[in-house]
């Protein structure tokens, strides 16, 4: 029987690869973000490549209803999501008075709000068929305090939590949720947030592995998973630090940062920042 999975922020990056993986096990598609054109053109060429139909949907994930109207649109098409996978998303950095607070407000609904709001959607009927998996994609920065990624590092500190809530929830049930944490990856977050000295934890890798590691943890029912040695130590050792420590150490690693938004401010009408929600 065939499935369905639906990637948000599909148009590039993690999410662009979470289609093609997902394509290539057989998985029919929905894919959304805000860019029609990269969405349809990503969706003929997996179409074409895997003999998969996949749907494009555009939405603007910061707008109060989005879920709601992707729910909507889900049930005028006749479609039903097997594998969901939250991964729209972006970040801000810098000095928390210095950053536009209508910035920091869309990427709280985007990565917290729509977030929440699509897993409310999506889930009942997951539910009633017995079987599901949800995806959500969070950060390295979900594991400590990060001081000049404030609002960003709280959004993805709510991500792994509440993934790791609902699979204890619904473990017994059907529904496998992962939480998928990695470090910085060569994906339009960075051109978004403005600089890429906001890679503070170390180098870069690329979506691909990234995306084979989330899906090889979600066939093994994993909780969440940091791809990379480096990540998987950060994971594993700051929360037994005061968390205090933590959050001076943080401070400290970060202060490379404190001058993004300028940066960040000249990079507004890039076509990365216009599509924001392409990147985790």
């Amino acid at each position: 029987m065939r499935t369905t999975a639906l990637i948000t922020g599909a148009s590039s990056g993690l999410g662009a690869e979470f289609a093609a993986q997902l394509a290539a096990r057989g998985h029919d598609l929905v894919l959304v973000a805000r860019s029609a054109d990269r969405l349809a053109t990503l969706a003929r060429r997996l179409g074409e490549a895997h003999g998969v139909t996949a749907h494009v949907l555009v939405q603007d994930l910061a707008e109060p209803d989005a879920a709601r109207r992707i729910g909507a649109e889900l049930a005028d098409r006749g479609l039903t999501v097997d594998v969901l996978v939250n991964n729209a998303g972006f970040g801000t950095c810098g000095r928390f008075e210095e950053i536009d607070g209508q910035r920091d407000h869309d990427q709280l609904m985007v990565n917290v709000v729509s977030l929440v709001d699509l897993t409310h959607e999506v889930l009942p009927g997951m539910l009633a068929r017995g079987r599901g998996s949800v995806v959500n994609v969070a950060s390295t920065a979900a594991f400590q305090p990060t001081p000049y990624f404030a609002v960003y590092g709280a959004s993805k500190t709510f991500v792994l939590d509440f993934s790791l809530a609902l699979r204890q929830e619904y473990r017994r049930r059907g529904i496998r949720v992962l939480a998928l944490c990695p470090g910085p990856v060569e994906t339009a977050f960075f051109d978004v947030i403005g600089t890429r000295k906001a890679a503070v934890t170390g180098s870069f890798t690329t979506p691909e592995p990234v995306v084979r590691a989330a899906l090889r943890a979600l066939d093994a029912d994993r909780a969440y998973v940091t791809p990379g040695l480096s990540n998987a130590v950060t994971a594993h050792l700051s929360p037994r630090r005061p968390r205090t420590l933590v959050a001076a150490i943080a401070e400290r690693i970060s202060r490379g940062v404190r001058d993004a938004p300028k940066d960040a401010r000249d990079a507004q009408d890039s076509p990365a920042r216009k599509d924001a929600q392409a990147a985790a």
